[in-house]
């Protein structure tokens, strides 16, 4: 089961002060067919095993205090993919809510979509439906999973439904923008994470991540595990956040 609710840290990794700890961090959970084919295992069983995975990043994310996880689940590009894993990949997802909705809202997980669901099996959106309303009012941790989501596709519905409202091209901000997206309400993640070495942004949160720490490892997603995460959040809190100033201008929480 998925266990968010200890509170305990892990003892060879100190606890970052809350000023250094990412509020919202992102991951593209990157390597899983990649992770199988090193150990002679179909890619079925890469994305079973990463799947398997969240549930220890949940449980990291909770004990280091961070208030917002969002996770590249399918992508709107993933569909080009042979149709034994697009099937394989629904049917991971379908079971990971089976098994694990009535824990995670236990918890006090409040699970989100970020994505359509346009052509997703039946079945499967009413999985989702259900865990998003059975979980709307939990505060513990949002989880953003972004399924079918495309950052492109994501802006261009924004934009359709600005126009369609019929806002006049100079009441158009970056604020009214934000307000269309699928992040509504929510602060732009301060870390994304990519796992397997690639570098390479693969259409995820392009807008939302425009000032975003990035953070790369060769580490394949089923091996990406708590030690991994917490070694993510300390090189952010080494970084300094700089939003286009200069150093002078740029107050220092250790100062």
């Amino acid at each position: 089961m998925v266990a968010v609710v200890r509170e305990q840290t892990n003892a060879s990794t100190p606890a970052l002060p809350p000023e250094r700890t990412p509020r919202h961090v992102a991951i593209i959970m990157d390597g899983n067919g990649r992770w199988a084919k090193q150990r002679g295992l179909p890619r079925t069983e890469g994305h079973r095993n990463g799947v398997e995975n969240l549930r220890r990043i949940l449980q990291a994310a909770v004990e280091c205090g961070v208030e917002i996880l969002t996770i590249y689940a399918f992508s709107t590009e993933n569909w080009n993919r042979p149709k034994y894993e697009v099937e394989m990949l629904m049917r991971l997802l379908e079971l990971f809510l089976e098994r694990e909705l009535d824990e995670l809202h236990k918890n006090g997980v409040q699970i989100r979509h970020i994505g359509e669901l346009d052509g997703v099996p039946t079945r499967l959106q009413k999985r989702i439906v259900k865990g998003l309303e059975l979980t709307k009012d939990n505060s513990r941790l949002i989880l953003n999973v972004a399924f079918n989501y495309g950052g492109r596709d994501e802006i261009v519905r924004a934009v359709r439904r600005i126009v369609e409202e019929g806002i006049p091209a100079e009441d158009i901000t970056e604020d009214l923008i934000n307000h269309y997206l699928y992040t509504c309400g929510l602060p732009d993640p301060d870390l994304i994470i990519r796992t397997s070495g690639e570098l390479r942004v693969s259409n995820f949160l392009i807008w939302q991540g425009s000032y975003s720490e990035y953070y790369t490892t060769p580490t394949y997603w089923p091996d990406f595990d708590e030690t991994e995460f917490r070694k993510a959040l300390a090189e952010y809190a080494h970084r300094k956040r700089r939003f286009g100033q200069i150093d002078e201008q740029v107050e220092d929480p250790d100062e």
